[in-house]
């Protein structure tokens, strides 16, 4: 997952997370190491300087200053013109986003009640200021005054797209509405920014409250040796020695339900983990949703479309919620019978077990496993010793190097946000710097959960060269204990090459201006990049790079990874209908009509009885915890993963037909075509440019093993 990073222009999308202290907890402007040219290696943030006392002080000078430059573009009495006007702009608010890009990614992956309370506070005021910069009517008209004379005017096709995206931001921003209802846009907008916030930390919250505290060494039955020893490790250090401790964070709850025999504790962890912020307590995210539903269909109305997901689809690849709509439920129609099938198969190995059992949704990742290796002779616990997380590390660089010869170099005295947090230098193979990459791999309480890749600075150009980007990806992998080191499963390894992959795309774009660089994409290409690395991960080739075994150094047998191979397209009915139930779930959400009132569950039952998903199969994410389309920035836009996939699995066959997947040409073309371009031109242009024709399906239901021809 790729999440919104605040970008040096206008454009402060920032309807995430912020907040205000009081004066009595503000730092002196001229000790605030924010408000400071940072002297570091590379220019980083230098984390073990700023306290939570420094982000108040540092937004308002950010915003202020950002406010002065908007100013001065107003008053000023020349022409407009693309450099005094839209090129201005882009640079006004460099400093609010070098606070902002800290700030946000740090109440991701290293929270604290005070940089919570922080976030609360300032949400509103930020959207207030982002209000105040595209309701500027002075200011849009310098823009537009621009953007009408753009045919006459000597621009590259870059600048031709920036000055489209600025003018389109304003007027998707309310700056051609009346009085009247520009201030009813600002009214949403604040209680937007709230009401976002509210959610996330509910969430983050209420999966940090919940443990499986087993006491009783029966009942670990099935479950494998290192995730008993973690589960030891985990009770310790919450103050209940003796006792095994189990989480709803991913490394902890999902082989729980592979494993452990004991149904009763599954159907425990299983219904809490589908039940979070649903509880009728001070975390509970019903009315959120509710509250968040209705704004976004309201805003949307105001601004002349007919559905928030009409608004932001108008900028996506799928253009609008018919086109996306069509590839999901196409997909949903091969993948159902698959997915029942599948439970069939289940309901047989239960009913020879002569226990009278049903199937029911948390038996299914525990009786998958045991179909499994039943029919393909494979365990996926049994990989991980080859798995070791240094080594798949190792394997993505060479990867990396074999695409398109760069190099990592590990960084030992640079600044770092948390302990366990590495930084690696990235050259060019002539030793020309790239950037710099941050790894985050391990779960803690003041982390949200999930993957993502983020941005401390984008690329861009200025007059002194190229601004080197710094990138960061965040994971919650399974942690190393007192006798093994940190060892993933093979999806977590999968997701390791995905955030990689969006790192790269970040690291390696060569465009002019920010708003444009890198991950500055709509949201059905952006997991093009990522995706795609996902089908170097298990490529025999590949996997002799990294999959050796921790302690014997032996590579994975042969035999291993066929078994793998054989498997891979087992369970992907479930795999399919749980992500596409999501996907739908989030356009329907998102197609509600402004005024249409809803209640959560209900609206959720009914959608799902309307696909006709089984009782066994819950969406990925169930409304008051689906954080990427309440808090993360995917609203309508969930689809997009699989509409990327369409995307990357015709790519990846572009090198298959090669017959080398590290062919040099195609390497070259997709970095020079896809990686390098950013948001410099219309998605598609950029595929065809790469590919020389528009992608083809028959790929994707290939690899899911959906393809009935």
């Amino acid at each position: 997952m790729q999440i919104k990073s605040i970008s040096r222009n206008l454009i402060v999308a920032i309807s995430m997370t912020a907040g205000t202290t009081t004066m009595a907890q503000q730092a002196p402007a001229e000790k605030n190491p924010l408000l400071q040219q940072y002297e570091t290696s590379f220019k980083v943030p230098p984390f073990a300087a700023i306290e939570p006392a420094h982000f108040m002080p540092a937004f308002e000078a950010g915003m202020k200053a950002q406010q002065q430059r908007i100013a001065a573009i107003v008053n000023q009495r020349s022409v407009p013109t693309f450099q005094n006007s839209v090129v201005a702009l882009e640079a006004s608010g460099e400093q609010l986003r070098n606070v902002s890009t800290v700030f946000f990614n740090l109440t991701s992956a290293n929270t604290s009640p005070e940089l919570e309370k922080i976030s609360r506070e300032i949400a509103p005021v930020l959207a207030q200021h982002s209000d105040d910069i595209y309701l500027n009517a002075g200011l849009f008209a310098k823009v537009k005054k621009v953007y009408d004379q753009r045919a006459a005017a000597p621009l590259t096709a870059e600048q031709q797209r920036l000055l489209e995206k600025t003018y389109k931001a304003f007027i998707r921003s309310g700056a051609n509405l009346d009085a009247a209802k520009q201030s009813e846009m600002r009214a949403i907008n604040k209680e937007l920014s709230l009401l976002t916030v509210r959610f996330g930390q509910n969430l983050l919250a209420e999966t940090n409250s919940y443990e499986l505290i087993v006491d009783n060494e029966a009942d670990l039955a099935g479950l494998p040796p290192s995730l008993v020893t973690a589960a030891a490790a985990s009770a310790k250090e919450a103050g209940k020695p003796g006792k095994w401790r189990f989480t709803l964070h991913n490394a902890s709850v999902m082989p729980f339900l592979q494993y452990a025999q004991n149904r009763k504790l599954r159907q425990q962890i299983y219904t809490a983990y589908t039940n979070r912020c649903n509880n009728g307590d001070e975390r509970d995210n019903k009315e959120i949703v509710a509250g968040l539903a209705t704004l976004r269909a309201k805003k949307a109305a105001l601004l002349g479309y007919a559905t928030h997901a009409d608004f932001v689809l108008e900028e996506n690849m799928a253009k609008t919620p018919a086109q996306a709509n069509e590839l999901l439920n196409r997909l949903w129609t091969a993948a159902l019978p698959v997915a029942k099938q599948e439970a069939a198969e289940m309901q047989q190995v239960m009913d020879r077990e002569g226990k009278g059992e049903k199937l029911e949704a948390w038996d299914w990742f525990y009786y998958a496993d045991k179909v499994r290796k039943e029919k393909y002779n494979y365990d996926a616990e049994a990989m991980r010793p080859y798995f070791q997380l240094e080594n798949v590390r190792e394997g993505i660089f060479a990867v990396a190097k074999k695409l398109y010869g760069i190099t990592f170099t590990q960084l030992k005295d640079i600044p770092v946000y948390q302990e366990d947090v590495v930084a690696y230098e990235v050259k060019e193979a002539n030793g020309q710097h790239i950037g710099v990459i941050y790894m985050d791999f391990f779960p803690r309480s003041s982390k949200r959960g999930g993957a993502w890749m983020t941005s401390y600075r984008k690329q861009a150009i200025d007059k002194s060269g190229r601004i080197a980007p710094v990138v960061s990806i965040v994971c919650n992998f399974t942690k190393p204990t007192a006798t093994e080191p940190a060892l993933l499963t093979p999806d977590e390894v999968e997701t390791f090459f995905h955030e990689f992959g969006h790192a790269l795309h970040g690291l390696l774009s060569n465009v002019k201006y920010e708003t444009l660089s890198g991950t500055s994409v709509p949201r059905d290409f952006v997991e093009l990049p990522s995706q795609i690395m996902e089908h170097w991960a298990f490529e025999p080739q590949v996997l002799q790079l990294y999959a050796k075994h921790y302690k014997t150094g032996q590579l994975i047998p042969a035999d291993m990874v066929e078994k793998m191979k054989a498997a891979s397209k087992f369970n992907q009915g479930f795999a399919t209908v749980e992500y596409l139930a999501a996907s739908l779930l989030d356009m329907n959400y998102h197609t509600l009509a402004a005024g249409q009132k809803i209640d959560p569950l209900t609206f959720e039952k009914e959608q799902m009885s309307k696909l006709g998903l089984i009782s066994q199969i819950a969406p990925r994410y169930r409304s008051t915890y689906f954080q990427h389309i309440f808090s993360g920035g995917y609203s309508a836009g969930y689809y997009s993963y699989i509409w990327s996939e369409v995307l990357d699995s015709d790519a990846f066959a572009a090198f298959k037909e090669t017959g080398d997947i590290f062919d040099p040409a195609t390497a070259q073309s997709f970095r020079k075509n896809v990686l390098e371009k950013g948001g410099t031109a219309e998605p598609m242009d950029l595929y065809k440019a790469f590919r020389t024709r528009a992608p083809e399906v028959k790929y994707l239901l290939k690899n899911r093993g959906l393809d009935t021809n």
